[in-house]
């Protein structure tokens, strides 16, 4: 039996990196986490982890680019919970990196789309239904400064000199969709908002680096990458709709 003032909140990738410390930070904070992951072993495990440490957890098969799996992982979770507080796009990857605009791989790029802006949307909109029956709810998508034009654009930003322009289109578009849902719920009267959070360079495997390497690289240790989320998803009183943020304040769109 849920309690009805259970803050039950989805994450998805959430079998390791920031997914994980995500959840371990929710969880420790007393929500109840699910644990988004496209592989069981790996995601049970993280659930054992997280029970280990006295922490509500619960896990669902997700795989974000397969509609079949979303959907199936939606009904799971209405069956079970009933209901969402709080969505959290996390799952993502590069495929495109270091490829030059002209000469991209559309293998690659419709990779970066497909997971990083298709399957977001689709898992967005399938679990909607389930945030609209909780008094209130937040639907947070990672997205990157990466995704930034004003940031690419700028020379002394960090990711000036970054080129993988698959996902840095996606993450651009996620932007865009999270400005577009963000309104449209507001226009409805609806109790959720929709926000974007950069993570920033974050020491973990993402790009196929080890984390040591990351840090070598200057990347910020897993914890200061979720610091905003983790804050965002915490404080229940803040009703930021629309924004896009990070640890140090406002991102340029």
């Amino acid at each position: 039996m849920v309690d009805k003032d259970e803050i039950i909140t989805l994450i998805t990738g959430a079998n390791r990196g920031m997914g994980f410390e995500t959840a371990k930070e929710l969880g420790q904070s007393g929500q109840l986490v699910i644990i988004g992951s496209r592989n069981i072993e790996k995601g049970k495990e993280a659930v054992k982890k997280l029970t280990q440490q006295n922490i509500k957890a619960d896990y669902v098969e997700l795989d974000v680019t397969n509609t079949k799996s979303v959907s199936k992982a939606q009904k799971e979770i209405e069956k079970k919970y009933g209901r969402l507080n709080i969505l959290i796009n996390n799952a993502g990857a590069v495929f495109s990196g270091r490829q030059l605009a002209s000469n991209l791989n559309f293998d690659d790029l419709r990779s970066d789309m497909e997971l990083n802006y298709f399957g977001l949307i689709d898992v967005t909109q399938r679990m909607l239904p389930l945030l609209k029956k909780s008094e209130w709810a937040k639907i947070i998508n990672i997205s990157s400064m990466m995704g930034s034009k004003t940031a690419a654009l700028d020379p002394n930003s960090e990711v000036y000199r970054a080129v993988a322009v698959g996902y840095q289109s996606a993450k651009a578009a996620a932007n865009m969709y999270t400005v577009q849902l963000a309104k449209e719920l507001r226009a409805e009267d609806q109790a959720i908002t929709v926000n974007a959070i950069d993570p920033g360079m974050v020491a973990t495997e993402f790009g196929g680096a080890t984390p040591e390497q990351a840090a070598s690289m200057g990347a910020k240790p897993i914890e200061f990458g979720v610091a905003r989320t983790v804050e965002l998803a915490t404080d229940y009183n803040d009703r930021s709709n629309g924004t896009f943020t990070n640890t140090h304040g406002v991102v340029g769109w």
